[in-house]
């Protein structure tokens, strides 16, 4: 059975966790079907898009390393990989969170540029509940989404928040019913498909959300890359 489906249609790519036994938890094996699946994602001339999702009743219950007081560096680093190459990925990202998103598995959430959160999704830190410290850019990434305050409350209180109250946080974009969670997705991937494909516009975009810390920066940035818009086709509507 693979640790994770790989399916592609219309230009999007769907990354489907698939442990469910074990609540689709992180495995080397896991992260091994997740950087190849995205290798060929990105190897698709075709693909423009991709969702990450899992099979019910979990999107990812968080890191799989049997007994955690076992666990070295070099094995969670290998976990970190599974989120950190999603993360890394110049193709638009899109996590359909569907029931519980714990941990490493909260990572990999936030490791993608956008959520959509079924009605049975719970984003749940847990990290320093486990006594162990928030890795894999769990802070930052959460400070940079949501903000100081919706990073306390999920870090260092241990809040939960299901998918209404992970909207109202700023953390997902919308809330679903659970039936909707994957058409919502693909509907919002749809409308991305076309101009992820006019690749020079996307990638001086995307790095333009990340590599720039304050306004000046972002008008430097947009001021060098501007002149290369200049000569790229214009996208129109159907192409």
């Amino acid at each position: 059975m693979p640790m994770v489906i790989y399916d592609v249609r219309d230009g999007i790519a769907t990354l489907t966790l698939n442990n469910p036994s074990e609540r689709n938890s992180m495995t080397a094996e896991m992260v091994r079907d997740i950087v190849a699946s995205m290798d060929a994602a990105e190897a698709d001339p075709d693909v423009g898009v991709v969702i990450v999702t899992g099979t019910p009743p979990a999107f990812c219950a968080g890191a799989n390393l049997g007994n955690l007081a076992e666990a070295t560096r070099e094995s969670l680093l290998d976990i970190y990989e599974g989120f950190l190459r999603i993360a890394r990925s110049p193709l638009p990202t899109i996590a359909a969170v569907n029931g519980a998103a714990v941990g490493a598995g909260m990572n990999l959430a936030l490791g993608c540029d956008l959520r959509i959160a079924a009605e049975s999704a719970k984003f749940d830190t847990r990290f320093l509940q486990l006594g162990l410290h928030p890795g894999g850019g769990n802070t930052w990434m959460q400070l940079r989404i949501a903000g100081l305050q919706a990073t306390m409350a999920t870090a260092l209180f241990g809040e939960v928040l299901d998918g209404d109250a992970a909207v109202a946080a700023g953390l997902a974009w919308k809330c679903v019913p659970d039936d909707e969670l994957l058409p919502t997705a693909r509907a919002a991937d749809a409308q991305t498909v076309v101009v992820a494909r006019n690749d020079a516009n996307l990638e001086s975009v995307q790095p333009q959300f990340f590599e720039c810390e304050s306004r000046d920066d972002c008008h430097r940035f947009g001021h060098i890359t501007l002149s290369g818009f200049c000569l790229v086709d214009p996208i129109t509507d159907g192409r």
